[in-house]
């Protein structure tokens, strides 16, 4: 089994209470599916698509089979599309888990005075995750409540439960996720230091009782010191968990042959966190290049071999103040680890340092390295993992953009979610750059059902077709009055597709659960998972998600397909924050392009939104006449 966690009887009681993700009525997805897809390709290519969607759907047809044994396996799970889904978005996927999978959080420039003051900061980080992790193991942590729609809903909470308690194991098809009990995970009494590519075991517990912020930051300068000697340094191991998922189980199954370094997989497969140490990066100290530092350590000469991607928790500490989080996506959703960041951050800049008397400070043994033993053979997986990372760092385009002209609060003066409205402004953006929209991922949470993780939001919806043309028409064909009533339809179209994904009624999680059922019933794959129609659908050019801080920090990832755009942004009251990611080798797709039209779209919908205001001092609206919805279409 690709996935390995407690058993179902040992699951937390507060998510058991929770209801389980329903599954959607047949008829009501294929209806969806066909309305998404219909403006997005060419008129023949649709036809053939309803016809073969129709027969999908058909009474006694392939697709009702599928939903009866659909909805048996609901009964029988706690959640249906669970393991299907974390299959499907992660655990087959071969690419390598820097920039493609692994996004982070980018915490505020830290301005240290010296070493030592960069790592009394990584010792009250350390500090602050072993307090994390008592509450964590203790089930203290306060439950989370939905926001917007259905606010105050209680969200299942077992991600959290499985921060610092996971590790991703790399395989030759498909990677196993495993889940420590409660029990083994309160056992993970250590982190793993990263400093200068090697890595050190740094006990947190020792006799029993914490090790203390004095202590910790003790523990690193001896790491410091040992990573400093030449002699005993060791090949940058690290550097093979950048690479392909593929390409890393066969390097792991040649590094297990010896005992030495089975044991030194071990050790770090079961710590708490693995902390990287960071020599200074040497790029201007800009958001953009703190983003590529956590991303991906800037390649083999930098910080690229100093992690250890498997590990769910990764915490950059620069020497140059660029700090961060790196975590391992296939365990938990970006807002836990948001909140995990910022209950982190708060607790190293929110109090006093507690440094003891020395008198108190407890003699403790040295920090140990971690053991390696090579070969020639490992020595040519090392370079040629070197190589593959460099050329991924080559390739990404990352542009951090900070939109100041207005944010969250001006856009809620509007009556408008700003989720929407952004979400808007970024198919506007799409347009603008290739004069059609393509399909887009927007991650819609599901916690409020028994171990939810997300649902995609579609939001290259015929709606918002409909605005961006008006919006982009050089002869200016439409009125304002016009252009508004196609943005609030727009607006409502993505608000209500949003509800109905995190009210567990959107599609693609359901079309995938049928596909799944099909190959588990050893049928011919049907042809509606074959049409290129789906397959095209499913390619995400635009991958996007809004993940909110309190803190003045900030998420990013990069695209998902090779000629696609990552887009996460974070609205604060006065100003939003966009993370635009693209790779060079695609020449159609530039970041900077993309904000610079993004930073149009924004100006524009804020324009339209003031004269609609001033020709309306009520905020009505007169309708008008549209044009029809239908005849919208790109090939």
């Amino acid at each position: 089994m690709p996935i390995m966690e407690k058993s179902e009887a040992a699951r937390d009681r507060y998510s058991q209470m929770l209801p389980k993700v329903p599954v959607p009525p047949l008829k009501q997805t294929l209806d969806t599916y066909l309305k998404s897809v219909q403006h997005l390709v060419g008129e023949e290519q649709f036809k053939k698509t309803k016809a073969i969607v129709e027969k999908f759907g058909a009474p006694g047809g392939v697709g009702e089979v599928l939903q009866k044994k659909l909805s048996e396996r609901r009964d029988k799970t706690s959640n249906w599309v669970y393991d299907y889904w974390l299959e499907d978005m992660y655990l087959n996927n071969r690419m390598p888990l820097p920039v493609n999978s692994s996004p982070v959080t980018v915490y505020p420039k830290q301005t240290f005075k010296d070493q030592k003051d960069a790592l009394r900061f990584a010792a009250r980080l350390i500090e602050g995750v072993v307090e994390y992790a008592a509450l964590i193991d203790a089930r203290a942590l306060p439950v989370d409540v939905a926001r917007g729609k259905q606010a105050g809903t209680a969200l299942c909470m077992e991600q959290y439960y499985r921060v610092f308690s996971s590790y991703r194991y790399p395989g030759l098809k498909t990677d196993t996720l495993a889940v420590q009990t409660n029990a083994a995970s309160a056992a993970s009494q250590h982190v793993i230091v990263a400093c200068k590519n090697q890595f050190f075991v740094l006990d947190v517990v020792t006799k029993g009782k914490k090790l203390i912020e004095t202590e910790i930051l003790s523990q690193l300068v001896k790491i410091m010191t040992m990573a400093e000697n030449a002699a005993e340094r060791l090949p940058p191991f690290g550097i093979l968990t950048s690479d392909g998922r593929t390409e890393w189980a066969q390097a792991r199954d040649a590094l297990s042959k010896d005992q030495t370094n089975r044991d030194s997989l071990a050790l770090i497969e079961s710590c708490l966190c693995v902390v990287c140490l960071d020599e200074p990066g040497g790029l201007v100290p800009r958001d953009s290049n703190r983003a590529l530092l956590m991303l991906h350590g800037c390649g083999r000469e930098k910080n690229g071999a100093n992690r250890w991607y498997d590990k769910s928790m990764q915490f950059v500490v620069g020497m140059d103040g660029a700090c961060g989080v790196v975590f391992e996506h296939s365990v938990f959703e970006g807002m836990v680890m948001v909140h995990c960041s910022e209950y982190l951050f708060n607790h190293i800049t929110g109090s006093p340092s507690k440094m003891a008397e020395a008198s108190s400070v407890r003699e403790l043994a040295p920090p140990r390295r971690v053991l390696w033993k090579s070969n020639p053979h490992i020595e040519g997986l090392l370079a040629a993992s070197g190589e593959r990372l460099q050329w991924l760092v080559n390739n990404l385009d990352m542009d951090v953009f900070k939109f100041d002209v207005y944010g969250r609060e001006y856009i809620k003066k509007q009556k408008t979610s700003p989720d929407a409205f952004i979400q808007l402004a970024l198919q506007l953006a799409v347009y603008k750059c290739n004069r059609r929209l393509d399909a887009t991922y927007e991650s819609a949470s599901i916690r409020r059902f028994q171990r939810g993780r997300v649902d995609n939001i579609r939001s290259a919806t015929l709606e918002a077709l409909a605005f961006v043309t008006a919006m982009t028409d050089e002869r200016a064909t439409f009125s304002d009055e016009e252009k508004m009533k196609r943005f609030r339809d727009a607006i409502n179209a993505q608000t209500n597709y949003t509800i109905a994904a995190i009210t567990g009624m959107a599609i693609d999680n359901h079309l995938l659960g049928l596909h799944r059922i099909a190959k588990e019933l050893n049928m011919e794959t049907p042809e509606i998972f074959s049409d290129e129609t789906y397959l095209g659908s499913n390619q995400f050019i635009l991958t996007t998600s809004q993940v909110l801080t309190t803190v003045k920090m900030f998420c990013c990832y990069g695209p998902v397909t090779p000629n696609g755009y990552g887009a996460c942004y974070n609205p604060q009251s006065d100003h939003i924050i966009f993370c635009v990611s693209s790779f060079w080798e695609k020449t159609a797709t530039n970041s900077a392009v993309f904000v610079k039209v993004l930073n149009e779209g924004l100006l524009e919908i804020r324009d339209l939104c003031n004269r609609s205001s001033a020709a309306s001092p009520k905020g009505e609206s007169t309708p008008t006449e549209a044009a029809p919805l239908s005849t919208l279409r790109l090939s």
